[in-house]
């Protein structure tokens, strides 16, 4: 079950944007598989994108599609299209194609994504005679029911959303995500997707995308793979009555920014809290660092160290494991005397070796608990980092042994 992720909250619909979904029966008949998202025209449109060599046709072609002033997002669940060649690109092209077809809008205009088994052709023309159907569902209330259809290995539907007052006016913020699995984003996570009827100028929103995905999709990792089809779109439907926000050095993109922020970050911890298997919900916090480098260094050596996930699993407070995590993260000149490891607040090792006070039973009843904070004292600096992270157990081994099963 997932560690303390609860049903969705209240998504509130975002004016100009529209959401359907419908079955194609891609991996099994029957299941909400397809989901069409339509923003208004005149739209800004921004994302990041898998940072993997092998990254899938529909993502080579989003990046090529984004800047031709898109209105329609195609995502499909069950089958990844990566690793397929020129057939997976041309099974991609055919569907964006068709709904462009069906809308009236250029082939361009359509921003493709899928998420699944990879090495998979692309059934296209299961998407295709999917589309009518989604596209008869378009409603702006159809957010939970989205985040549903998005879902692979995932147990439960991700969603955030939020209200604020933004140059006088309400201005709404909501996104989904999916992902439990193949999770280490280097940008973003496998599938996400926000909106706004904030007005946002394109090259600011990119920004905004970014920024927002560097402090929260760029900060999870359930086991330390990086997808092939990871996605992150944020869309700027324009409709609210207020100037354009055409500067990151504004009050309103800063406060813009924050809420979207808060959104996103939410949405990734939402991964970590239903990653496969996991039981525990696991915080590694990085401070006093020379940089930010070598903090996220040391917070991944930690948080994908299968030893240390294992030891989670077992609510073993096995803590030279920690210890030897951050003493291989590869920071340069690491004086090992000056660090400190705790447990909650609960002090394990001083000054790199295990703390006079420190009793077994103290860390032993932290890691009992379903959720917990690893906290490495660096003395090095000033910079501070954070991941999340989940144990390793031994239904993450059967989930990923039987997937294609």
């Amino acid at each position: 079950m997932p560690v303390g992720l609860g049903p969705l909250p209240v998504l509130h619909p975002v004016p100009g944007f529209r959401l359907g979904i419908a079955s194609a029966g891609i991996k099994r008949v029957g299941r909400k598989d397809v989901v069409i998202m339509e923003a208004a025209e005149g739209a800004s449109i921004a994302g990041v994108f898998t940072t993997n060599a092998f990254c899938a046709a529909p993502v080579t072609l989003t990046r090529q599609h984004l800047s031709c002033s898109p209105r329609y997002l195609l995502v499909n669940t069950g089958n990844a299209n990566a690793g397929t060649g020129k057939p997976g690109m041309q099974a991609a092209v055919s569907t964006c194609e068709a709904l462009g077809h069906l809308v009236g809008v250029d082939a361009q205009q359509v921003l493709p994504f899928s998420t699944g088994v990879i090495g998979e052709l692309l059934p296209a023309a299961k998407v295709i005679d999917a589309m009518p159907a989604a596209l008869a569902d378009l409603s702006e209330g159809n957010w939970a029911v989205a985040a549903e259809g998005i879902m692979t290995t995932d147990t439960q539907p991700k969603g955030s959303s939020r209200q604020i007052t933004l140059a006088g006016q309400t201005v709404t913020i909501t996104g989904i995500s999916k992902g439990a699995g193949m999770i280490r984003p280097n940008m973003a996570t496998m599938l996400g997707y926000v909106a706004t009827d904030a007005r946002v100028a394109q090259s600011v929103l990119q920004h905004m995308v970014k920024a927002a995905a560097d402090l929260s999709f760029n900060r999870i990792t359930i086991d330390g793979d990086t997808s092939t089809n990871d996605s992150c779109v944020l869309i700027a439907t324009g409709l609210a009555d207020m100037p354009e926000i055409a500067s990151t050095d504004s009050a309103e993109y800063h406060q813009l920014a924050e809420a979207v922020n808060a959104v996103m970050l939410e949405l990734a911890q939402a991964i970590v809290r239903d990653g496969e298997g996991a039981t525990k919900f696991v915080t590694v916090q990085v401070n006093g660092g020379a940089d930010r480098d070598e903090c996220l260094d040391v917070g991944y050596a930690v948080a994908h160290s299968p030893l240390i996930k294992t030891a989670l699993f077992a609510s073993d407070p096995n803590w030279g494991r920690i210890l030897a995590a951050v003493g291989y993260a590869g920071v340069a000149n690491l004086d090992v005397e000056k660090i400190d490891v705790y447990l909650d607040d609960v002090c394990i090792t001083r000054n790199g070796s295990r703390a006079q006070e420190y009793l077994e039973e103290q860390g032993a009843a932290v890691m009992t608990q379903a959720e917990i904070t690893i906290r490495i004292e660096l003395g090095r600096g000033d910079c501070t980092e954070t991941l999340w992270t989940t144990d390793l157990s031994h239904e993450y081994v059967r989930i990923n042994a039987e997937y294609r099963t």
